[in-house]
């Protein structure tokens, strides 16, 4: 019987092939039909697409239909139905085809059942209440195999540490790789929820060096540096002294506040530019400014500039934000501008509301030229003895490195906001200590080291220029034990309840009189020819402690 079933089968087979092999010669005639419908299908949706673009240009109803828009839609869904109706079937019938010939080869004899291969389903989720009363083993199992996404640990655990130690483990059995030497122990993982990192495995550790005291306007200040450069804290500690004994340093805050700037679009230049004008009307800044500072109890908008791209507008609202560095302040602030906004411009269109004009996190003339966060200029005068006995060089030469390499190199090199020696190795051991944004390092380090002889060409004059330092001593990495330790040290930590903003102010100075320091050693250590002789001394591994304290 079997195998009359097989001869059956088999002659089906055959005919059917007959009539594919005989079906598998269409005519001219089906060809030019198929390419018409292609056509047609293909030119209908093009139509569609660009008008609808037109309508949302010109903010025109999608479903008012002129009469060749409702030609091309029942083309479109004519064509549409035609190619499915056709390949649909031929797809349809190749399956059947596959599908017996399937079964004929699982009646084959093979000495065992050969099972159908099933779809790949999502494992089931396990509910919270059963992962509370888990194992860390098992719950390890359920993250490797998808059960429990890695992200929803925190959440179903109740535990920040357990969760980060099941992550831990779940991704070195995913990856197969060890993450040993990454400490667990010994951080609170509660303090980083929802607000400073997510899914953690662990944490980075980084030595903290002091550099100092650090004189700067009559305060002593010991200053933490979290680095893993050597050479870096000795020498900013060696400028701190040179500042010190000259009678110390002085700084100055020009400017302080943030910026977001928003991209909107019109549809056309003509009525961007009028939103331009409105903004920058003095008449209309204390409507805007009050509905600006309803987003914060520290936000005040100081200051709109507004710049065109063709029809699209650019605005920087500048604002101050007290002691915290103020991202999202301002960028609240912005917010609140915009739906207020939306009343007088219903056309306008926001597509970010950052559109790089801020500029944050990125080396840009604006910043340079305007400022952003803190504007300081910090400077010391730095008498002859001390330049010979404590940097071991000269007047004479600083001045003329600093004219050759911060001043002319750099402009050589086409520099924006680089015209000194390392500042922003300074500023970034001072933002990883203090739990400042490191990203920033980027703009804050932006300075321009000056020096000339002054006192009839004995002593030296130093100033740095730092038009965008970005701090703050409240909110994101601040609250952190160690950053928060570090604040303390310098006497900034928190909030000033005196003045808000003072310790932000003041944290600012402590950055650019360190970058002073800074720049005053490493300076001093290329002139006199000691700089390749000062990193083998301090830059290498040397388990001898005597030599290296020597």
């Amino acid at each position: 019987m079997d195998v009359q079933q097989k001869i059956s089968k088999n002659e089906k087979k055959n005919q059917r092939q007959q009539q594919d092999s005989q079906s598998q010669q269409p005519s001219s005639s089906l060809y030019l039909t198929n390419a018409v419908f292609f056509g047609l299908f293909f030119s209908a949706a093009y139509f569609l697409l660009n008008r609808w673009r037109e309508k949302i240009r010109t903010s025109t109803p999608l479903h008012i239909l002129t009469v060749s828009e409702i030609v091309a839609v029942v083309s479109l869904i004519a064509s549409f139905v035609y190619l499915i109706a056709f390949f649909g079937t031929a797809f349809i019938i190749h399956y059947d085809d596959d599908e017996d010939e399937v079964v004929d080869n699982s009646a084959k004899p093979t000495g065992g059942v050969v099972p159908k291969k099933l779809p790949m389903l999502p494992p089931p989720k396990i509910s919270d209440q059963k992962v509370m009363s888990m194992e860390d083993e098992e719950v390890v199992g359920a993250v490797v195999s998808g059960s429990i996404p890695s992200y929803s640990l925190e959440s179903k655990l109740g535990d920040c540490r357990r969760a980060a130690k099941i992550r831990n483990q779940a991704v070195e059995r995913v990856t197969g790789r060890s993450l040993e030497g990454l400490p667990m122990k010994g951080f609170d993982y509660d303090s980083i929820l929802g607000q400073c990192c997510e899914m953690p495995i662990g944490f980075v550790q980084i030595p903290v060096g002091v550099a100092g005291p650090l004189l700067l306007d009559g305060n002593e200040y010991t200053v933490p540096m979290a680095t893993t450069e050597g050479c870096l804290v000795a020498s900013t500690n060696r400028g701190c002294k040179a500042i010190y004994v000259s009678g110390g340093a002085s700084a100055v805050v020009l400017r302080d506040g943030m910026t977001r700037a928003p991209v909107v679009r019109f549809n056309s230049a003509k009525r961007a530019s009028q939103l331009k004008f409105f903004l920058e009307d003095p008449q209309n800044f204390d409507s805007l400014s009050h509905t600006f500072n309803k987003s914060s109890r520290f936000a005040r908008l100081q200051s709109i500039k507004a710049t065109m791209a063709g029809k699209n507008l650019y605005t920087r609202f500048t604002c101050s934000t007290g002691d915290a560095m103020g991202m999202n302040m301002v960028s609240k602030g912005v917010q609140n501008v915009l739906d207020f906004l939306q009343t007088d411009f219903p056309d306008m269109d926001v597509i970010g509301i950052s559109g790089n004009f801020c500029s944050d996190k990125k080396a840009a003339a604006v910043n340079w030229i305007e400022g952003r966060g803190k504007s300081v200029v910090c400077e010391a005068v730095i008498k002859e003895e001390v330049v010979k006995k404590v940097l071991k060089t000269s007047v004479e030469s600083l001045v003329e490195l600093n004219m050759l390499k911060n001043l002319t190199g750099s402009a050589m090199a086409g520099a924006l906001g680089g015209f000194n020696a390392h500042a922003s190795n300074i500023v970034s051991a001072i933002y990883l200590a203090t739990g400042q944004d490191p990203a920033q390092n980027v703009e804050s380090s932006h300075c321009m080291t000056m020096m000339e002889a002054v006192n009839d060409g004995k002593d030296l004059h130093i100033s740095v220029t730092m038009p965008s330092i970005e701090v703050g001593t409240v909110g994101g990495g601040t609250q952190l034990a160690s950053q928060s330790a570090c604040l303390n040290l310098l006497g900034v930590k928190g909030a000033s309840k005196e003045t808000p903003g003072a310790n932000s102010r003041q944290l600012a100075t402590i950055v650019a009189g360190s970058v002073l320091a800074g720049e005053l050693s490493l300076m001093s250590a290329i002139a006199a020819g000691q700089l390749v002789k000062s990193h083998m001394k301090y830059n290498r591994s040397n388990k001898d402690v005597t030599k290296v304290a020597s």
